[in-house]
């Protein structure tokens, strides 16, 4: 086992236990660790490092860095125990957003193509220890990834010190999935030479100082993958809308026949609509995306893809034993590149990315909230979605038009955290329509969007607002004293609905602010 994983003989003596292996990590470090969507992150190490802090009542405080989420063993186990002081940049943990929300875990969110950059150009704190998962050692001592890069191939090269995680669960046939190019820092920085998706432009394995490492771990813990949602009537609604989208934009030229490239955002209804693919006439797929999840092996199972590119592979455990039992077979239709690759503006751009995220909320001039709850109450993070919607050929957003039982609006006045701008938003799709923002005067869009995507429970109060703000004669009409009665109303009465409190009541009444309309 240990000669299959590690064929560098000199480095089979730095194998020992994880709990050895934590006691490397101080207090007031900064550590970094692989792992992208929980996938190829750390796991032994992380626990062992709990361990300790609950055995001895230690108190040690780090700044934890990664590509992305991760999973429960690292960002759950930290934050229960209150190790993490602050995490970078993006996160899906209960526990975790929990404590980032009570004040307990500082968090900065960024562009995750950003990230790699970040550290290389010295922005954070400099890096004591990288952790990082390989599934094996070569014998030049150079590591091959697992189910993830990331920023992998930034942390070896800017940690202080490795400790380097071997996953007997990753299977050794996952040599020949990854494609790892790190780009220079400028002036030195040249043209990315990435042409088509299935471009190959670096190597199969990441460059490892050895005597960085201080030790290597071994563990059989299988990535925390999460079970998405089955498609509902709605996600297969708005995926139906927006293959009728692409129909119309092929009849009108402005997408060849051939389609563009893809990118799909993560989770339950991302992975729905790209589903919607299955049921349709177009084949010979490309994408060019963040995460390879189940609908992407479905697709590839009927013959429809013909690469996929991504940083990480994170699908349902089912979907993972499927990658797993075949993996041969999708290895020769996916690519796991560094996220500083895969979400790159330049490749985005000129490949003509069709991008395709979703949203909590949207407001009626096109603004769009992916991280924050109430406006502060963090979710997730903006993860890679910036990186697409900035720079894809289109920009498209998904969200269902209501949510928590009909109880929220997803379409607001004024969304209550802005993560992309109406600039960055071309196409808005729910389950009652489809609104195209191209070319339309903030009026235009307020009104498109109200008609075509809001719920018909809330329209009348969208529509409301939208005709006493007009009469401001602004660019943009915008009522910001009123824009968020809707956040008001839920505050109060855990609903937006237009019968259970003040909700817009100047524009309903004219009486004044202290107006209150009657409970209908």
């Amino acid at each position: 086992m240990i000669e299959d994983r590690i064929k560098d003989i000199e480095l089979r003596k730095k194998i020992t236990t994880a709990e050895n292996a934590a006691l490397f990590i101080k207090n007031g470090m900064t550590i970094a660790t692989s792992g992208f969507t929980p996938s190829g992150y750390p796991k032994a190490t992380p626990l062992a490092l709990s361990k300790r802090i609950k055995n001895n009542n230690e108190n040690i405080k780090i700044t934890l860095i990664t590509g992305a989420s991760v999973g429960d063993e690292l960002d759950g186990e930290l934050a229960r125990n209150n190790i993490t002081k602050k995490r970078i940049p993006y996160q899906t943990n209960d526990s975790c957003r929990k404590a980032i929300n009570n004040g307990d875990i500082q968090f900065c969110d960024v562009h995750l193509s950003l990230l790699p950059q970040y550290i290389n150009y010295n922005y954070l704190e400099d890096i004591d220890i990288g952790i990082v998962e390989a599934s094996e050692i070569t014998e030049n001592g150079c590591m091959i990834p697992t189910t993830s890069v990331g920023i992998t191939p930034t942390i070896v090269k800017k940690a202080k010190k490795l400790i380097i995680e071997i996953n007997t669960s990753q299977p050794i046939d996952l040599r020949g999935i990854h494609d790892i190019y790190t780009l220079p820092n400028p002036p030195k920085r040249t043209p990315i030479p990435i042409l088509n998706c299935k471009d190959r432009i670096g190597t199969n394995y990441i460059q490892i100082d050895k005597n960085k490492i201080i030790a290597i771990v071994f563990t059989d813990i299988r990535d925390d993958v999460k079970k998405l949602a089955e498609p509902n009537k709605d996600s297969n609604l708005m995926a139906e809308i927006f293959l009728e989208f692409l129909d119309h934009e092929i009849k009108a030229g402005r997408i060849p026949r051939k389609l563009l490239p893809f990118q799909s955002g993560v989770g339950s209804v991302s992975n729905s609509i790209l589903n919607g693919f299955s049921r349709s006439k177009y084949d010979k797929l490309q994408f060019y995306s963040e995460v390879i999840q189940d609908s992407m092996l479905d697709l590839i199972d009927i013959g429809k893809v013909q690469i996929a590119s991504g940083t990480a592979i994170s699908p349902s455990p089912e979907g993972l034993n499927k990658f797993y039992d075949d993996i041969k077979r999708y290895k020769s239709k996916i690519i796991l590149r560094p996220q500083e690759i895969s979400n790159n503006p330049e490749i985005i751009r000129r490949l003509g990315v069709i991008a395709m995220n979703t949203a909590i909320e949207v407001d009626i001039y096109g603004n769009v909230n992916s991280s924050n709850i109430m406006g502060g109450n963090l979710m997730n993070g903006i993860g890679g979605s910036g990186d697409f919607a900035r720079n894809a050929y289109l920009s498209v957003f998904f969200t269902k038009s209501t949510a928590k039982n009909e109880t929220i609006s997803t379409v607001v006045p004024l969304v209550s955290h802005v993560d992309h701008t109406e600039h960055d938003v071309n196409i808005i799709i729910t389950e009652q329509g489809i609104a195209d923002l191209r070319g339309l005067s903030p009026k235009e869009r307020a009104i498109s969007i109200i008609n075509n995507c809001a719920n018909p429970i809330y329209k009348d109060l969208l529509s409301d607002y939208l005709k006493e703000a007009m009469k401001s004669k602004k660019n943009i009409p915008i009522l910001l004293n009123r824009a968020f009665k809707c956040f008001e109303s839920l505050e109060k009465t855990d609903t937006m609905k237009r019968g259970n409190i003040v909700y817009y009541a100047n524009l309903i009444n004219r009486k004044g602010d202290d107006y209150e309309e009657k409970s209908k």
